[in-house]
């Protein structure tokens, strides 16, 4: 068991220096990021329905 422990304390040591090396973006970056995150996800959100809307209705024709 304390081989176990060792790995664990040598892996959390690890962490902890290569988070020291992380580069964070600023306040500004993030919310720039998280806009075109958005932006993208509800561009995307539209195209599948109208994508669905579109399948949908040629679908309601086929079976008439």
């Amino acid at each position: 068991m304390p081989k176990a422990l060792e790995r664990i304390r040598g892996f959390a040591l690890g962490v902890r220096e290569e988070m020291k090396q992380v580069t964070w973006p600023t306040r500004d970056e993030l919310l720039g990021s998280a806009l075109v995150v958005f932006v993208g996800v509800a561009i995307l959100a539209m195209l599948i329905s109208a994508w669905d809307f579109v399948l949908s209705w040629a679908a309601r024709q086929l079976l008439r």
